[in-house]
Order: C-alpha cells, then structure tokens, then sequence
C-alpha cells in the first residue's frame, strides 16, 4: 500500500488521512512577497537513483518552485512550492512517474493495482508481441511487406514512454537514460536497423519494469511497517463501545482490544493483564507480559487477555509512525559510498558523452572509415555506458540493510551511521541502565539471630509494604512468594530507614546509621557490611528491639544479555570495550568483571564521559558509545557513533542517537556490526561489478564486437543484478 503524506512546512504532520481538503491545510512560508507551501508525494515507477537525481534538477527548474528533495529509497518527493499540488503531479506525470496525493493513494489501496492496470507494463508486453511477430516473419521470409511496420509499432508502443521523459528531460536540460535510449533507437533506425532499434526499445522497456518491480518489493519491505497498525479500533466513549477510524481517535480515549488483536494506538495499560508481541516496535522474539500502567505501542499484539488502553499520542505521533518516519528519512541520507558513486556519475555520464560523439565524427573524418559503422559504435557505446547500475548498487543495498534492522528492532538514522559500524574499533558502554538493568535487586541475605533467610526476607519485605523507596520494591519483589504479615505504625526514618509493629514487636530496617543510632550490639555485623560494600553492593539491616536479625544486600545488576553481547563484540573485531559511569571505583570494577568489560573510567561527571571518549578516539580511531540517550547525550554526541537502547516510544532518546535499539538487547551490537560489513561488501561487489560489466563492452563496442540489443542487454541486466544482490539485505542477519 503507497500512502501520501502532506505535512507542515516546518515538518509536522499537519494534515492526515482524515482531512476532506489537505491542500488547504498546507503550512504556508514566506518567500518574499508569496507563499510557499510544502507537500509531499508518494512517487511511482522511480526506479533507477539517478532518475531520481534527474527528476530533482527537473522539478527545481519549474517556476514557483521553492526547494526539492527526492528520496530515492522511499520513493518519497517533498517540495516546497507556490504552485497547486495539481501542477507539481502533472510535472512528474511528464517526467515519466507518478505522484499522488494521500486521498488517491488511500482509495487505490481499497482494491490491489494488478499488472494489467500499469500502462507501462501493458505497452511493453505488447511491444514484445510486435518484436516477436515481425521477427518471426522475417526469419520465415513471409509477408515481408509488414516486418517493418510491426517492427516500428514495437518501437512506438514501447518507446512511448521512454521519448516522452527523455524529450521532457531534453527540455528541462537534463539529460538522462532515457533520452540516450531514445538517441539510440532513432539512430539506428536512420541506418536501416530497424530490428536491432525495435529490440532496444523492447528491452530497455523490459528492464524498466523489472528493476520497478525489484526495487518497489524492497521499498514495500519497510513499508509494510505502517500496515502492521490497525485502520480503527473499539473505544470507550459516553458509557457506550464504538469503532472508530484511528484518525478520530484523540488523546484520553480508552480502546479495548480482544486477545489476537493488533493495538491501533500508544498507550497505558489501565486494565487486564495479557503478553503483547513487540516484535514490530522493539525486534524482541518472545512476548512481553504486560499489566496495569506498562506501555503498549501500535502495531503490537494482544496474544492473550482483554486490555483496556488510555490513548497516550495520537495515530500520527505514534512510535511506529515515527519509526517509519525516521527510517524513510534515513534513506535519504547518504553513506560515504554512495557520495562517491555520486560524484564519479556526475563526471562519468559526460565524459561518456563526448566520447560518443568522438567514435562518430574522428574515425570518418581523419582516418576515412565508413560514417555508418562508426555510428552505429558511437550507439552502442551510449547505451553501455549508461550509468543506472553504477548508480543503483549503492541505495538499493543500503535501502535494504535499513529496512532489515527496522523489523529487527533497530532503527538507524542514515547509511553513513550504518557504513560507520562495520569499522568501529572501540566501544564504550554508560554502566547504570546499559550495562545493568538500572534498579536494585537482592544479591544477598545473611541470616543472624537463628532466623532462616526467608523469615529475614518476610520481616524486612513485611516493613516495607508501605515504603516506595527503590530498594523497598526489590525486597518485596524477592519476597513476592512469601506470606507477609500485617503491619502497623509504620514510620519512614529518612536517611535511615523505617520502623514498623509486625505481630506486636518493633522491627527496624535500614542502614548501619540508624542501628548505630539504636546502640545495637552488631558483632561481626560492620565486617560483614564492609565486605558487601566492597561488593559494591547495598547493605540494609533488620533488627527487633535490641537484636540483629539479619543483612539483605542489594545491587544494580548486569543485565543477563550484558556477558554474551560483549564476547560477540570482541569476536567481531572490536579492540577495546570500556565502561564509563560516575559511580565509584569499586563498584563500577566488580559490574566490568561480571560483564567482561577491558577498562573501566569510574566517577565520572558528563564532561569527564566526553573527554575520554575523545581519548579513546585519539587511540583506536572509530568509536561507538552505548547509553541510555537522555543522561549520556554529550557522550553519545561525540562518539562516531551514539547507540542508544530501550528507548521504545521515548521521544528525547529517538532524538538524541545515531543508532536506537527499540529493545535492551545488546546481543543487536554485534548484528549491527554483522548488518554492516556484508552491506559494504554487497556494495563493493557491486561497484566493481559495474565498472567491469561496463569496461568489457566498452572495450567490445572499439572492437565492434557489441551491437545495440547486447549492449541493452547488458545494461539492463547489470542494474537488475546488482539491485537483486542488494535485495540480499533484506533477509541478511548475520
């Protein structure tokens, strides 16, 4: 399904899917005396980068014309202009593409577009049916009086197309594929090649459609993204159920949705308990059990209970709108690579070009060979030399790479970031929240007084019902099995701890402060603490009246995923792995042996993070920095690369990374890495399969061994093969 979006100049999603007039909802910019307005456009049939490029150049020249971008891999036009949304679709209808608005886009959805309905699908099959029969009869030698009429059919029916854009693209300046193919079909057909002109236009025609197909099943990858969230959902208002379109949803609302549903809206749990799939937003394989105020996100699914969801953001500013929003804008920036390829096209074409001419007016001229040869060679050497799979080999691999890691929980804001990961040499990691789970959890119970540990746990636990401290909750976590007793008094102890009357005793929990306070006698107690603390672990103590009953310690501990996910960085050529927090040494020393960290820079403050970032960088060159991407956001903006992790539907976090892990898996470190390098090698394999496809006919065309179908032939089937060997990313994990 292809969607239009219209948005605000300024880059909100001011109109929607909802709006009966969205032209009138275009944000306006001043631009001297007039108006500008900024919309965007789903394109079709874009399938070749620097079409695209071209198409660009021919927008922008239009009068009233603000500014242009074409994404190439979204297949997305955003333009800024003073003209009606009709005149910028009829520009691009005459370029050779299409463009339509939301509307159109939205009701075409309603029933499958079929091949039959393309125009330019059905003039190339009828193309090759005139090729075919003027062949055949001139093989057979029967009613030679038509072989020439059919084979100009063919050209007409199949080239229709192709002359209108490249005598468009004359006009504008711009000269493309297009206008060389149609160069080369004229010219042979001004020597008497009417077959080899008819065969030209049939597979260059042929090609198109192939290459549109290939490249609209990869961009259709990543858009099916936006399918996974529902087009309504059942939703609570005045006491009464009603579906609803998603659009007329608002913030405040209560959906309800059934076990096996997809949830249409973000969202808190306000009743029910159930395991949602989040494998679309965070990549994660098995389900999240989910109850009163979890998070819930579009596009999940309810495997098993009825939720009751209070509507957090609208359809529009979903986490799964604004992941497919960043991964199409992604798309358009462009790796180191691609920028390469870019700018040896933009002298490549000319200098092709003018060699062209020269193999058609030198040889004649100077060295008296005969004019037909030589230009029929010049043909052939136009149409080898067209730069579609140089072009193409770069996008269409990171198209696809980006597309992978989005449907595995990793959002990625451009291929530069991508390209960087496959040659990054050291990693530093934020300790609290990355390397751990970021909240205390017993590690420790040491029973005193005769008690067992579970009586330890059940008194501490049974004081700490009616405490919200932090370490409160782990204690009764741990002690989620056990039955606690009833309580009364309780009084919080700031700084301390807390007192409470369980079964008529007074029973304190708290640190070592508050039994010194207390003149408890604490025997080996205090060594006990200090060997735990060494632990870099937190000490709380019980005790009744004037007897210890027991220590509870407690600590932020390594995330279960933390060890593996380091040993497959370091299996993957990482050299250095380091860990930077502000806690103390001690403490930050025992969670790096845990881990399996190399260095460890301890009490730091956020500068302290970024200079010895720029240390490491001084040291190892390319450096990657995990963090949670709200508190490290100077250390992630001065790595080479900032990762941030679980930062599904955290909008600052989103902002702040060059790299998002929807999910706390680390283990999606050494994937990136992996996604990385076979990206840079499918593109170099690519490049180079390119430049040699094109030095070999190159060479065979001085030697007049290429003619022009061949030389289509070849043209065409190096764009398809190196965009299917692109196509490769898309299921390409390890």
């Amino acid at each position: 399904m292809e969607k239009t979006e219209v948005t605000t100049a300024c880059g909100c999603h001011g109109c929607g899917p909802h709006d009966t007039n969205p032209e009138a909802k275009h944000a306006a910019v001043t631009a001297g005396s007039e108006k500008a307005y900024t919309s965007i456009f789903r394109l079709s049939g874009l399938d070749c980068a620097d079409c695209a490029a071209h198409l660009e150049k021919r927008l922008v020249a239009l009068p009233g014309v603000k500014s242009v971008i074409v994404n190439f891999g979204a297949a997305k036009l955003t333009i800024t202009h003073i003209l009606t949304d009709a005149d910028i679709i009829n520009a691009v209808r005459q370029a050779g593409y299409q463009a339509e608005p939301y509307q159109q886009v939205a009701a075409a959805n309603a029933q499958p577009v079929r091949w039959w309905d393309n125009p330019k699908t059905l003039a190339t099959i009828f193309a090759g049916l005139f090729l075919g029969a003027a062949m055949i009869l001139e093989w057979t030698d029967i009613a030679q009086a038509v072989v020439i009429p059919l084979y100009a059919l063919a050209m007409i029916v199949g080239g229709y197309h192709v002359a209108k854009s490249g005598l468009y693209g004359l006009k504008s300046m711009t000269l493309d594929t297009n206008f060389l193919m149609l160069i080369a079909a004229i010219g042979a057909v001004a020597i008497g090649e009417w077959s080899e002109g008819a065969t030209v236009v049939f597979l260059f025609s042929l090609g198109n459609a192939l290459q549109a197909y290939t490249m609209d099943k990869t961009r259709q990858s990543i858009r099916a993204l936006m399918e996974l969230a529902p087009r309504d959902a059942l939703v609570r208002r005045d006491g009464q159920e009603v579906r609803l379109p998603i659009e007329e949803i608002i913030v405040g609302d209560t959906i309800l949705v059934l076990p096996g549903e997809r949830i249409a809206m973000d969202g808190k749990v306000t009743t029910g308990l159930s395991s949602v799939n989040q494998a679309a937003i965070t990549g994660e394989s098995l389900p999240v059990e989910k109850e009163l105020g979890d998070l819930v996100y579009a596009g999940t699914v309810n495997e098993q209970g009825v939720l009751e969801i209070l509507v957090t953001k609208l359809a529009q500013d979903s986490t799964l709108a604004r992941i497919m929003h960043m991964v199409e804008e992604a798309q358009a920036e462009k790796a180191p690579m691609q920028q390469f390829v870019d700018v040896f096209a933009k002298y490549y074409t000319p200098a092709v070009i003018i060699a062209a001419v020269g193999i058609a007016v030198i040889p004649p001229l100077l060295f008296a060979q005969p004019f037909d040869e030589w230009f029929y060679r010049s043909l052939v050497l136009l149409v080898i030399s067209c730069p579609c799979a140089l072009v193409i080999s770069t996008p269409v691999s990171i198209v696809s790479a980006i597309g992978n890691a989005s449907r595995n929980g990793v959002l990625i804001k451009g291929g530069v970031y991508l390209e960087q990961m496959g040659i990054i040499q050291a990693v530093a990691f934020d300790k609290t929240g990355t390397l751990t789970e970021g909240k205390p959890a017993v590690t420790d119970i040491v029973p005193l007084s005769g008690l067992d540990s579970e009586q330890v746990l059940a008194l501490a636990a049974t004081v700490e019902q009616r405490s919200e401290h932090p370490l409160a909750r782990a204690i009764l976590g741990r002690a989620s099995l056990l039955e606690l007793g009833s309580v009364a008094d309780f009084t919080a102890l700031p700084g301390r701890g807390a007192q409470a009357t369980v079964t008529g005793e007074t029973i304190y929990v708290g640190n070592m402060r508050l039994f010194e306070e207390l003149a408890y006698p604490l025997g080996n107690a205090p060594q006990l603490v200090t060997e735990l603390e060494d632990q870099g672990k937190t000490v709380v103590l019980i005790g009744r009246q004037s007897e210890l009953l027991g220590l509870i310690a407690l600590a932020d501990t390594v995330r279960a995923t933390a060890p593996l996910a380091i040993a497959a960085l370091r299996k993957a050529g990482v050299k250095s792995i380091a860990m930077l927090t502000g806690d103390n040494d001690r403490a930050a020393r025992n969670i790096a042996l845990q881990a399996g960290v190399d260095t460890v820079f301890s009490e730091l403050l956020p500068q302290d993070k970024v200079s010895t970032l720029q240390q490491l960088a001084g040291k190892y060159g390319n450096v990657a920095m995990v963090g949670d991407g709200i508190n490290d956001a100077p250390a992630l903006a001065v790595a080479n690369v900032g990762i941030a992790m679980g930062v599904a539907g955290s909008d600052s976090a989103l902002e702040t990374a060059d790299i998002a892990l929807m999910a706390d898996d680390l283990g999606k470190l050494a994937y990136i890495m992996a996604l990385s390098r076979n990206m840079m090698t499918i593109i170099r394999q690519n490049i180079t399969f390119s430049l040699a496809v094109k030095a070999l006919f190159v060479i065979g065309t001085f030697a007049g061994f290429v003619n022009l179908w061949l030389a289509v032939f070849a043209d065409t089937g190096a764009s398809l093969l190196v965009t299917l060997n692109g196509m490769r990313l898309v299921r390409t994990i390890k």
